[in-house]
């Protein structure tokens, strides 16, 4: 609830053994018998970028130990995931068992 002098939130603050709606500007609410504060958050999902399985071949590759298989190459490609401001991320899919990770340098 909003404040009817100033427009700000009504604070909830207990006066004896009566909880009322009270404002910094000195307003006070007490006509309200059981207020309810609600908040709803919603998730924005990511995209994902998918490499195609077609166009992987085309990718450079690197001398690095897949975690999964311990084969010794991989195809690697970055992507902008995080803030423009942040560095892009660097994915690596093992070109023997398609294992996929994040190379954090």
């Amino acid at each position: 609830m909003f404040c009817q002098k100033c427009g700000s939130v009504l604070l909830p603050k207990k006066e004896g053994n009566k909880k009322i709606l009270v404002c910094s500007c000195g307003y006070k609410n007490s006509g309200i018998e059981q207020t309810k504060i609600t908040e709803t958050i919603t998730k924005k999902e990511k995209e994902v970028e998918v490499i195609d399985k077609n166009k992987i071949d085309t990718l450079p590759k690197a001398n690095v130990e897949c975690e999964k298989c311990g084969h010794k190459k991989a195809f690697y490609w970055t992507a902008q995931t995080r803030a423009g401001d942040e560095p892009e991320t660097k994915f690596m899919r093992c070109e023997k068992c398609d294992h996929t990770w994040r190379d954090y340098d």
